[in-house]
């Protein structure tokens, strides 16, 4: 028993040293390709978060900068921000405001406070866009979630153009960014296996 646990025990060490000291983290992160999109009904930006102070996270306020920018590159005539109440302020509030600072007229900007999963998020922008099935979407969520959500956004009928945002450097230096790094894509996986048990995906 002791001989197993020590094994165990060197075997998540070594692990931990790989991910830590190595650019395995990155390299299972991989890269992204800038994608060709076309014009469509509207783009979707996905929450991630509000600070304390009620100022956007780094991860959201990337977010919301791209898809404000592919909405001034003409891409739709509609742009869906989504985000809940954190700490009492409610993010996609606070995207609107940024929306409306960088030039975005208010009546092209929807702003959709109550999604609190992605699945949710899905929904509830199915019912802003109309309730019709098959409206076309740009969608702008992080790098590592893309593939979730486009999976979930296309099972409610839309079709999906990604847009993703790289949230997290590809090329991480320090050993705890690159940990972080590796505790993301974890995260990300089980995630992912969570949402194929429930059927959506």
């Amino acid at each position: 028993m002791r001989a197993s646990a020590r094994v165990v025990g060197g075997g998540a060490l070594l692990l931990v040293a790989l991910v830590a000291f190595t650019p395995i983290a990155e390299t299972l992160h991989g890269g992204v390709e800038p994608p060709a999109l076309s014009p469509a009904d509207a783009i979707v930006v996905l929450g991630s978060g509000v600070m304390p102070e009620g100022e956007l996270t780094d991860n959201s306020l990337r977010r919301t900068v791209h898809g404000i920018r592919l909405f001034r590159q003409g891409l739709a005539p509609r742009i869906v921000l989504l985000g809940p109440a954190y700490h009492g302020a409610v993010e996609a509030e606070v995207r609107a405001r940024y929306a409306a600072d960088l030039g975005v007229p208010v009546a092209a900007v929807l702003v959709e406070p109550e999604g609190i999963s992605t699945r949710d998020e899905a929904e509830r922008v199915l019912a802003r866009l109309g309730g019709r099935r098959g409206p076309s979407i740009i969608l702008v969520t992080g790098l590592q979630h893309m593939a979730r959500a486009r999976r979930v956004f296309e099972r409610e009928g839309m079709t999906v153009a990604a847009a993703p945002v790289l949230e997290d450097s590809l090329r991480p230096q320090k050993p705890q960014a690159r940990l972080a790094l590796a505790r993301a894509i974890v995260q990300e996986a089980i995630a992912r296996a969570y949402y194929r048990m429930a059927g959506a995906s």
